[in-house]
């Protein structure tokens, strides 16, 4: 056996592997148990049933086709957990864009590096975490934001970013 064969593993075949897309099971799920609890962040104060879950993952979807993100993209979210976090999983999902996830920890280098080496165009961002001023750190790389038009940034120092999505407002 060579090292190719060893290097795969076929795991059991019953019952066999679903083949729906994060964006049809989340669709499925609100048809089924609608009314119930998707979603609950206690610190949040937030509280989203498989519904208004699927609604706000097709309306943030919408938003990211709007911006000019197509289908095989990468979009980056920067932020500890929250519902926005969920929701921004379901709806890259449902848009056909790949998402990035960002460690919280990271400093500015760190994150440059990272969008740079992946190719990120958009970037959901939390306003801040702990020490971290995450839109000061994405600013001070990209001080174009203040005069780019939503979706069309251009900034030197992270050429493929086109936005900046801010949690919270």
């Amino acid at each position: 056996m060579d090292d190719a064969e060893l290097s795969y593993v076929k795991g059991a075949q019953a019952p066999p592997l679903r083949e729906d897309t994060i964006g049809e099971a989340l669709d499925e799920a609100a048809r089924r148990w609608g009314d119930i609890e998707a979603v609950v962040s206690v610190q949040q104060g937030v509280r989203w049933s498989f519904a208004a879950l699927k609604a706000k993952a097709d309306t943030l979807a919408a938003g990211l086709i709007a911006l000019g993100l197509s289908q095989g993209e990468r979009i980056g979210i920067w932020s500890p957990n929250n519902a926005e976090w969920a929701l921004t999983q379901f709806a890259a999902a449902k848009a056909g864009l790949i998402l990035v996830t960002i460690n919280p920890a990271y400093r500015t280098s760190e994150l440059e590096y990272t969008l740079n080496k992946v190719g990120v165009k958009a970037l959901v961002a939390a306003a801040k975490f702990r020490t971290s001023d995450y839109l000061a750190m994405v600013e001070s790389l990209a001080p174009e934001i203040a005069t780019s038009k939503p979706g069309a940034l251009e900034a030197k120092s992270l050429p493929t970013l086109r936005a900046l999505i801010k949690i919270g407002g």
